[in-house]
């Protein structure tokens, strides 16, 4: 969340010129612009509430940016208009995209967000399309289709699906194990498989109604935070960003990585990519998975854990969740040999920003560096699918008791050491 400069008709010149005084300023007066002043960013986070940063500020992309114009014109400290700053290329951005900011409400569930999730990502995506050096954006689309079809799959968890299967299927993965390794195993399974054992049964309607809320709540602090951004970097470029840093709204770390995103250098490209993707995971997110995994106990434990589990991500040659880091678990057998148990079901929770950064480091971003420069053909046809299309492909979740069936199916007992 955090937003540019004001360009309108001549673009950054005109307001450069505007806040010399070398030309008037719009109608607003300066009652209008000072009651915009200094406004706290309420609604940073959406879980707080619906619409943009502030209740108190306009959604008039037009008015928005007569009175940054104005702002300028008088002097005023970015700082002090930061607020106002923010909620003009949130609109902006979220105009562009398609999506009506102020009514943009993730508490009211993914049937009423599920165009608002189609239009994000296709804005990303055609970043990525007209702009080659967007990596984040066409990343975060692509992901976005199995984030968007896993939440599909969770709404209807919550209305049709057999949950106690699910709790069936695990019990089976852990008296498999127990079997064949000994209960000492069992204790070293990933405590996400556990509590799915655990809590299957206890979790009712509401909490996935509560948890896809906040997970709703994670897809749009994403958007807010990096797609006026990303907007003013296209339609004003370095100098557009210098001014959210002016105003408070990054730090020296984002407007680096937004110089490197610009620099034209491969690899200054990647880096300022991969600057932008930690922001999204740990400060616009981190904090939101903690709460899910923590919430209730085993339940939340579970459901995160799943969310690994069961996901196949878009991004070609990335391996699954659940390859990158199987269950590997070490025991003494019968015969006093050394020996591993190995099971293709994560050993790591996805919630948790270390794993998942790992991952992502490791899987996601060279394998996507790799698409965008070696193999843009055929990224770009992927990219060009109809949204509705990628979303409906990705729907994980209904087939988890034959995961955990599989994962079973597949459990291999070898000496230790021994490659598998």
């Amino acid at each position: 969340m955090r937003i540019g400069a004001k360009v309108r008709g001549a673009g950054l010149a005109l307001a450069a010129l505007v806040g010399l005084g070398l030309v008037a300023a719009g109608p607003a007066t300066a009652s209008d612009v000072d009651r915009y002043l200094d406004l706290p960013l309420v609604n940073r986070d959406a879980a707080q509430s619906p619409g943009g940063v502030n209740p108190e500020l306009p959604y008039d992309h037009a008015e928005l940016g007569r009175l940054l114009d104005q702002a300028r014109a008088e002097g005023v400290a970015p700082t002090r208009y930061a607020a106002l700053l923010y909620q003009y290329w949130l609109v902006d951005a979220t105009g562009k995209a398609g999506i009506d900011l102020a009514s943009w409400n993730p508490r009211a569930g993914v049937q009423a967000n599920r165009d608002n999730l189609i239009k994000s990502y296709r804005y990303y995506e055609n970043l990525q399309l007209d702009h080659r050096e967007l990596q984040w954006a066409g990343m975060g689309g692509q992901v976005g289709a199995d984030f968007g079809g896993g939440l599909v799959d969770f709404e209807l968890m919550g209305s049709v699906y057999d949950l106690p299967g699910i709790a069936d299927a695990a019990h089976a993965v852990l008296g498999a194990v127990q079997q064949a390794a000994g209960p000492q195993a069992v204790e070293l399974l990933p405590e996400g498989l556990k509590a799915l054992a655990l809590a299957a049964p206890q979790i009712a309607p509401e909490d996935l109604h509560w948890i896809l809320g906040m997970i709703l709540v994670m897809q749009k602090n994403i958007f807010s935070d990096l797609m006026p951004m990303h907007d003013a970097y296209v339609t004003g470029g370095l100098p557009a960003l210098a001014e959210f840093q002016d105003a408070g709204l990054f730090g020296a770390d984002i407007m680096t990585a937004w110089r490197d995103v610009a620099s034209g250098d491969h690899d200054r490209i990647a880096a300022g990519n991969g600057t932008l993707l930690r922001r999204e995971q740990q400060w616009a997110i981190g904090d939101q998975w903690d709460q899910v995994r923590n919430y209730k106990g085993p339940v939340g434990e579970a459901i995160t854990y799943l969310s690994g589990a069961v996901g196949s991500p878009s991004v070609a040659g990335v391996v699954p969740p659940r390859e990158f880091r199987p269950v590997r678990i070490p025991f003494t057998g019968a015969d006093g040999r050394a020996m591993e148990l190995t099971m293709p079901l994560p050993d790591w929770n996805w919630s948790v920003l270390d794993a998942r950064w790992d991952y992502i480091t490791t899987e996601l971003l060279p394998k996507y560096k790799w698409q965008v420069e070696n193999n843009w053909p055929a990224l770009e046809a992927t990219l060009r699918t109809p949204y509705e299309v990628q979303l409906e492909s990705h729907r994980p979740l209904l087939n988890i008791p034959q995961l955990l069936t599989s994962a079973v199916q597949e459990l291999k007992i070898t000496p230790a050491g021994q490659e598998n």
